[in-house]
């Protein structure tokens, strides 16, 4: 995902993250689900939304210990994201395309995370 409003210089610190970036790509791929239930729509962006926001804010924390609190949250954020795009694809609010499109991002934004909050 290339996008000259996220890459322009100067870059903030949660710019050179990967995780961040990865974060921006389920955003999409939960927004490209399109699914049907309004509330489910609604709690599976406001979680991704959440994922990155998370990563962006540990990235400008100043002790270890709270940037590690900080990408944990981020990563239970995107592993709610994960499920309600699962729950809807199970629920018949989301063709099952869209699971398959979000869980390898998921996954490898999830293994991101786990390494940062150590």
């Amino acid at each position: 995902m290339t996008d000259r409003r996220t890459t322009a210089r100067p870059r903030l610190p949660h710019h050179k993250l990967l995780a961040y970036h990865v974060a921006l790509e389920m955003l999409l791929a939960v927004k490209s689900a399109n699914i049907r239930d309004a509330k489910l729509r609604d709690q599976a962006m406001r979680a991704a939304k959440s994922a990155a926001l998370n990563v962006a804010e540990a990235a400008g924390r100043v002790s270890p210990a709270d940037r590690a609190r900080v990408f944990a949250i981020a990563r239970g954020e995107a592993m709610e994201a994960a499920a309600a795009v699962e729950i809807a694809v199970l629920a018949g609010d989301a063709g099952d395309d869209a699971l398959d499109s979000l869980l390898p991002i998921a996954d490898r934004l999830v293994a991101l995370l786990t390494g940062l909050c150590r």
